[in-house]
């Protein structure tokens, strides 16, 4: 299936690494232009440096605070310079802090909202002149959380379900202007992210990581665990032109592991 991502221009926030890094890289392989950002320079530079060559497109980066809005306003600015136009934003963060709700300070709630609610708004505000001119894509990277609950993990569970209902007002205002957006939901993905919380919950149940690893695997119906590169080709379909018929949709990356309907 041709995608025709050739000549395309993507942003893709959070990208030094995990999730955010192999959307990058699919993109850029399949013939897209990417400009990369987070706010550790050494890493996009390294990122930039491994992600050059893999396809036809360019790949530069730059070095941006989500949390700021004149940050994020200097980003659009130098992809603009750089490419002349913005096809495509991948909206993406890190994960918040776990822990119980008598646990989390307001000082976290409102740290979580600006990173991962907030900066989504601002970053689609930012870029949406051009993605009008373009017909361009949205995407929303979110967590199965958006479905289902994850214990321990309420500031994620309040504000990830607040990107699906951004995602879905969006949608309909949005369409007129040919611009398509999705909410994109990862499950048991390999990353970084999900190590670290295995072995919160390791650390909690007295068990090793690889417990909890093997207990996780048999709630999931494919058995494993996802890879970053899986959830990266699901996104690069929904930003190319193969998917032209779809506007505001939740799509969960999860192996089979929430049961909701």
């Amino acid at each position: 299936m041709n995608l025709n991502l050739k000549g395309k221009v993507a942003l893709a926030l959070a990208s030094s690494q995990g999730l955010g890094k192999a959307i990058a890289a699919e993109l850029v392989t399949e013939g897209a232009s990417v400009m990369l950002a987070s706010r550790d320079a050494d890493k996009l530079a390294s990122v930039q440096s491994e992600l050059t060559g893999l396809g036809k497109g360019k790949v530069l980066f730059q070095q941006t605070d989500i949390t700021k809005s004149a940050e994020l306003e200097q980003l659009m600015k130098a992809t603009i310079e750089q490419f002349g136009k913005i096809d495509i934003l991948v909206n993406n963060a890190g994960g918040p802090p776990s822990g119980m709700f008598e646990e989390i300070t307001d000082e976290q709630w409102q740290d979580t909202f600006e990173l991962n609610l907030l900066s989504y708004i601002r970053s689609i505000r930012a870029a949406l002149p051009e993605l009008k001119k373009s017909n361009g894509r949205i995407i929303n990277i979110a967590s199965a959380s958006i479905k289902q609950p994850i214990p321990g993990l309420i500031l994620s569970n309040t504000f990830r379900t607040g990107i699906v209902g951004l995602t879905k007002t969006l949608a309909e205002e949005l369409a007129p202007y040919g611009v398509l957006i999705h909410t994109v939901a990862p499950g048991r993905i390999a990353t970084d992210r999900v190590a670290q919380l295995d072995q919160l919950q390791a650390d909690r149940l007295g068990v090793s990581r690889e417990e909890v690893e093997q207990l996780v695997q048999k709630q999931i119906p494919l058995g494993r665990y996802g890879t970053p590169q899986e959830f990266a080709k699901v996104v690069a379909f929904l930003v190319s032109d193969a998917c032209t018929y779809m506007t505001g949709n939740a799509f969960l990356i999860d192996g089979g592991m929430i049961k909701s309907i």
